[in-house]
């Protein structure tokens, strides 16, 4: 009896190291959590979490095609007011034959200018994007039936975060408006 009442002082402190052990190894992730989650509160707070991308298109036009040119260009005003980023991944049109591209232009040595097709462009958040000549744009083929300048062309854009955003864009003659 003596033996085990003797061992009564050891197993306490043993216990108590045990005590104090568990609960430092348990503090740490404890106070990682903590800090995780202060961060992300405060985050939240700004306004700058889970604030997805909002797109409005605007401005939309198309250039009146030269008599015999199979393509003309279009370009559209693209404002993302939201917190998130946004792509443009596709362009569609309706009675139009064949496949609207996203092109971007870009000059050579001597002024001549050539066409590159891009499979998407990015719209920051809080950015914009205005389509022109000399930049980004959309190469459209030019329908069988004869467009007239006021002419309206449904579009769809579709973008990666906000999907599809219908649209139509006027058909005007080249020179009669600024697209820059």
């Amino acid at each position: 009896m003596r033996r085990i009442l003797g061992r009564v002082p050891a197993l306490r402190s043993l216990d108590r190291r045990r005590l104090r052990d568990g609960a430092l190894a348990a503090l740490v992730p404890v106070a990682a959590c903590s800090v995780a989650l202060a961060g992300l509160t405060t985050w939240v707070g700004t306004g700058r979490a889970g604030s997805p991308a909002r797109i409005g298109v605007t401005d939309g036009r198309v250039l009146l095609p030269s008599a015999g040119v199979p393509e003309t260009a279009a370009f559209f005003s693209i404002a993302n007011e939201g917190g998130s980023p946004d792509t443009l991944l596709r362009v569609t049109a309706r009675d139009v034959p064949g496949e609207v591209t996203l092109s971007r232009h870009r000059m050579k040595q001597g002024n001549a200018a050539y066409r590159s097709v891009i499979d998407s462009v990015s719209v920051a958040a809080g950015g914009s994007l205005a389509m022109s000549p000399s930049g980004v744009d959309l190469t459209v083929p030019v329908p069988s039936d004869e467009w007239r300048s006021g002419d309206l062309v449904p579009f769809t854009l579709e973008f990666r975060r906000s999907g599809r955003v219908k649209v139509l864009a006027v058909v005007v003659r080249p020179g009669s408006v600024s697209l820059q």
